[in-house]
């Protein structure tokens, strides 16, 4: 539930380059968060030097692979029919093979495989270097699995293939994994324990993508601001470092100044934080790095104290309180946004007004919001029953909804008669003769095309607005060209 899960991406199936020599066909389909967008983009570099290109065309298929979520019962529904229409197409195609990756791979791996024999192959988050390996095997004619959590593995060394991009915002992956064991939450059961990049080779990266010609990149984790390298290793495992270790290791705020400084015309962003591991050192490098946004994701899941204990996140309401007017005191400007969970097991009438009260405190800046799914293999899966009824759960799911529209539209009005930098990243979905891009706040700004381009930081005076984007005019290229 931690990571931003875009509705409109669901279910995208991937395409790139076509290498010369390959002979076999791979269609790939994502579920779920940007993780899972980002892995995916990692596996289609691995089966690029193995002799597959991508299609999107189901039916031409070699190998068909589905990377999936287990965040909500809604993705895992998902892609069991997708499973069931990939397997209706291998009945036409015999030579089709089929494979699940990702978070559901683990904990499906016998009901697929053994029991309704849908897939040929099943991989976890950790094992797509072991791909060519398990394909080798499921062309001979034998199911392949290999779903063991590594406590080594980043795929800091893969340099991912970017798919479906539009040349100028990419994601760079710098932790796997979550030591946050949050009762709702199926993450550290499916992603292993938490463990960091190299930080040489994330800048490798982001300077390989400033050649490329992109503009900005959103550093990705589980939990970003848990980040620490110190020559590799899991992050509970750094209290038995050496004293050079723990003197040279870099933590999240490093990173971040290390990232502005290697490339000081890019834009940076990172998801997703957590309320408990987020420090004031990260807010004073975005502070002070003008090529840092000014945006965080922050998500809380609830505003009742109890609720919190609950689900064991390690914070009280009075400590995100304290964390948000930080936050504000450093950078006025900042902009916040939330997840939120309603209808948690035992969630009452005055747990839900504390969500509300705390949602009237923040006025995030835009959330996600959610019904309580029941996950199983997680705590509250396990040892709480899910006993608010769903009607009362869509009602406060509903309420929250509007609640955050109200703020997101007072967020928005902020900007009305201001001109704020924006980086055009599109077409707008509305005209073709506007362009689409966000500004630091990560909020959409959208105005007529004239002589600019996709790529270009332009300014743009805000003359109106919704409750989700900014309309404008551009008045001319900002300095970050």
């Amino acid at each position: 539930m931690e990571k931003i899960i875009d509705e409109n991406k669901q279910g995208e199936s991937l395409v790139l380059e076509a290498k010369e020599g390959n002979s076999r066909k791979l269609f790939i389909e994502s579920y779920g968060c940007q993780m899972n967008f980002s892995d995916s983009e990692i596996v289609a570099s691995i089966l690029s030097k193995e002799g597959f290109n991508t299609t999107q065309n189901l039916e031409d298929a070699d190998l068909v692979l589905v990377n999936t979520c287990s965040i909500r019962d809604k993705a895992e529904q998902t892609v069991r029919k997708r499973l069931e229409k990939y397997n209706a197409v291998k009945k036409v195609n015999p030579k089709m093979k089929i494979g699940v990756l990702g978070c559901m791979a683990e904990r499906l791996k016998s009901k697929f495989l053994e029991e309704e024999k849908m897939v040929d192959l099943v991989v976890g988050p950790d094992a797509y270097k072991d791909l060519p390996n398990l394909i080798s095997e499921v062309d001979e004619g034998r199911n392949a699995v290999n779903v063991i959590l590594s406590k080594e593995e980043t795929y800091g060394d893969i340099s991912p293939v970017r798919l479906n991009t539009n040349g100028v915002t990419a994601f760079v992956s710098i932790t796997r994994g979550c030591d946050n064991m949050c009762t709702f939450c199926v993450v550290p059961f499916t992603r292993g324990r938490e463990r960091s990049r190299d930080p040489q080779s994330v800048i490798e990266e982001v300077n390989d993508l400033a050649e490329k010609g992109y503009k900005e990149v959103t550093l990705l984790g589980q939990n970003v601001d848990s980040y620490l390298w110190y020559g590799g290793g899991l992050k509970k495992d750094f209290e038995k470092a050496s004293d050079l270790q723990k003197a040279t290791a870099v933590n999240f705020s490093n990173l971040l100044e290390l990232c502005a400084k290697a490339q000081p015309k890019m834009r940076f962003r990172f998801a997703t934080s957590n309320p408990q591991d987020m420090t004031m050192d990260v807010i004073d490098v975005m502070a002070k790095y003008q090529n840092i946004c000014n945006y965080i994701h922050l998500p809380v899941q609830s505003g009742s104290d109890r609720i919190l204990k609950e689900m064991n996140r390690l914070h009280t309401r009075e400590e995100y309180f304290a964390l948000i007017d930080n936050i504000r005191k450093r950078i006025p400007d900042c902009a916040i946004s939330q997840d939120m969970i309603v209808g948690f097991p035992t969630e009452t009438e005055e747990d839900h007004k504390d969500t509300l009260s705390l949602m009237e405190y923040v006025k995030y800046d835009f959330g996600f919001m959610f019904a309580y799914s029941e996950r199983p293999g997680t705590l509250a899966g396990r040892k709480m029953e899910d006993d608010v009824p769903m009607a009362i759960k869509k009602r406060r799911l509903s309420e929250i909804i509007n609640l955050q529209q109200e703020h997101s539209h007072y967020r928005t009005k902020q900007f009305v008669g201001k001109t704020v930098e924006i980086l055009i990243e599109k077409e707008s979905k509305k005209s073709d003769q506007h362009w689409s891009g966000r500004n630091s706040q990560n909020t959409v700004a959208v105005f007529p095309k004239e002589q600019y381009k996709v790529g270009d930081f332009v300014n743009v005076k805000i003359n109106d607005c919704t409750s989700a984007t900014l309309i404008g005019e551009a008045v001319g290229y900002s300095d970050n060209n």
